[in-house]
């Protein structure tokens, strides 16, 4: 008798301390997110409660309050030089979109589940979480701008604290977040990376959809090593829970029916500035009309699958990463641009609703619908094969003069080694000019970026003076340097405007008192006669206007500056 009780005052006591940790989320209706301060508290909570479970703020955010970094680690050591000897590393990131709150509350309950050993503990991981990234946009709490999503009754709002999309921040990092972001991403140099969303788009069947980071802009090795083993299991462990999956629909406003493409993660976005340090990366996307409840559980049972996955597959993870570099070396070609593949279109099993179009009640005009009491099961097209569009030669290393600090900023923030002149000197390298590009005549994400960047390249001696940084490209952020400082590049610092400056010319001449000195210099080079009075033979509109003849005199002299147009980001090659 006195051993069944004392059985029954343990239960008891185990239940009330399993009551204690009830997320928020599990003690509502299923309906709600929670709010960030109920999540940081929550955190608190773990943290004061399980030595396994260790909480700290690290950089500020646009909203002025701290970027928390929570991590779990069954060894109870939070060294991460330690924990990147011994163990593979997860990072996961929720809140970057506020109202997708769908791994807010998933997380909350896995940190707790991983401390009670409610699941099987990992013994070669470490599991770090953001647990909201976007403060701002959580604190800006509404239940509407969502339109197309169904629950929970309340959420966060897109933008930041300073109306930013910070999945589109990650290189650019004009934000708080962004560059607190980049401190905490680097400290725990994850070999796994998860962003949970929310999708927009389509109506299927599907509850779990999914981002993977393109197998290609991964490369080598542990890019085929993520497309064909990896990512293949973890569907699978979610298809032995029946919970199917379907790469994430990429399409609006239209039927799926007739297939759709790959999306390539671009290093704006949170998974492809991941895959610059070779970091497999996956962005959950469950279905915005999936109730609340569904969709914050498949979100936890793909973080669970992947903790056993990296948990078993650690050491080939870590080996894989290591390898990788050697697909970035000197003299090596780089895809900076990438293009779908015509000629490679696969095809993929597709769980979807029967969709047509009938006339709309407001504007009478044709309409889609989905019919849910259609379901059907077909083979689509799937495009997911790129092509390089545009390679580039890795040089030995890039020079950058310390006039543009903000570049060197950036390329701390982001743990890029580089090394000052320690004198004066003149060395040989590749210079880019620009020679043409495009620049959005919108804003987005406060800038207005260039596009169809054209550039023209010479090798030259150019005298660098000391402090100037020498940054070789030998190092884990290699592919980061190629993104940022390629002007060519998607998301390249050029792109992104940061070199604006250098598109201005600062002088020019009054043609009254140019006309002269033109003259003059046509007579001492008759070279540049030549090729001027060829122009004139073969350009009429040239030949028909005087202001164009002198610009290009002009620009053919010594008095034409040449800073204008000139990338002041040097090449050293091997």
């Amino acid at each position: 008798m006195k051993y069944l009780l004392s059985l029954f005052l343990l239960s008891i006591m185990a239940n009330a301390q399993n009551t204690d940790f009830l997320t928020p989320y599990e003690k509502g209706n299923r309906n709600q997110t929670a709010t960030y301060e109920e999540t940081i508290a929550y955190f608190q909570l773990l943290d004061k409660n399980f030595e396994t479970i260790s909480m700290q703020e690290m950089g500020l955010t646009d909203s002025g309050e701290p970027l928390h970094m929570v991590t779990y680690n069954n060894d109870k050591n939070f060294d991460f030089k330690k924990i990147q000897k011994d163990k593979a590393v997860l990072l996961i990131n929720n809140g970057i979109h506020p109202g997708e709150p769908d791994g807010i509350d998933a997380t909350m309950m896995l940190f707790r589940d991983l401390a009670l050993g409610k699941i099987k503990i990992p013994k070669n991981l470490a599991i770090v979480t953001i647990p909201i990234y976007n403060i701002g946009g959580a604190l800006n709490r509404n239940s509407f701008s969502r339109a197309n999503q169904n629950g929970p009754e309340s959420y966060g709002f897109r933008g930041n604290a300073r109306n930013y999309d910070l999945n589109r921040d990650f290189l650019k990092s004009d934000t708080r977040n962004a560059r607190s972001f980049a401190q905490i991403f680097h400290l725990a140099n994850p070999d796994i990376f998860i962003d949970n969303h929310v999708s927009n788009g389509a109506d299927y069947q599907y509850t779990f959809t999914y981002i993977a980071t393109h197998y290609q802009k991964l490369g080598g090795d542990l890019g085929k090593f993520w497309d064909s083993d990896m990512l293949p299991n973890l569907l699978s462990d979610l298809k032995k829970k029946k919970i199917e999956s379907v790469p994430y629909v990429n399409i609006h406003d239209e039927k799926p029916d007739g297939g759709f493409d790959a999306m390539m993660d671009y290093p704006r976005y949170s998974t492809g500035f991941a895959s610059m340090f070779n970091t497999i990366g996956s962005m959950p996307e469950t279905h915005m009309l999936k109730d609340y409840a569904s969709r914050v559980k498949v979100t936890y049972d793909y973080m669970a699958f992947t903790i056993e996955y990296a948990d078993k597959n650690y050491a080939k993870i870590k080996k894989l990463r290591k390898e990788n570099l050697q697909n970035y070396l000197p003299g090596q070609k780089y895809p900076l641009l990438w293009k779908l593949d015509p000629d490679k279109i696969s095809s993929i099993p597709f769980l979807g609703y029967e969709g047509g179009y009938k006339p709309s009640e407001i504007s009478g005009k044709p309409r889609l619908f989905y019919d849910r009491s259609k379901p059907f099961s077909k083979t689509i097209p799937y495009h997911k094969e790129y092509k390089p569009s545009l390679e580039v030669i890795i040089p030995e290393a890039y020079i950058v003069p310390k006039a543009w600090w903000t570049i060197i900023e950036l390329l701390k923030i982001n743990n890029i080694e580089m090394t000052p002149l320690e004198k004066d000197i003149e060395l040989e390298v590749e210079s880019y000019r620009i020679k043409d590009y495009k620049t959005s005549t919108s804003a987005y994400e406060g800038h207005y970026p260039h596009n169809t960047v054209n550039i023209t390249t010479t090798k030259k001696k150019v005298l660098f003076k000391k402090g100037d940084f020498l940054i070789k490209t030998q190092q884990p952020g290699v592919k980061y340097l190629l993104e940022t400082l390629e002007p060519q590049g998607n998301d390249s610092y050029f792109v992104w405007n940061f070199f604006d400056s250098v598109l201005q010319q600062k002088e020019y001449f009054s043609a009254y008192v140019f006309e002269d000195l033109a003259k003059q210099l046509l007579n001492k080079n008759p070279e540049m006669k030549a090729e001027f009075e060829k122009k004139k033979s073969e350009d009429p509109k040239f030949a028909d206007s005087g202001e164009a003849q002198l610009d290009w005199i002009y620009r053919h002299s010594d008095y034409y500056e040449k800073s204008h147009m000139e990338y002041p980001v040097y090449r050293i090659m091997k």
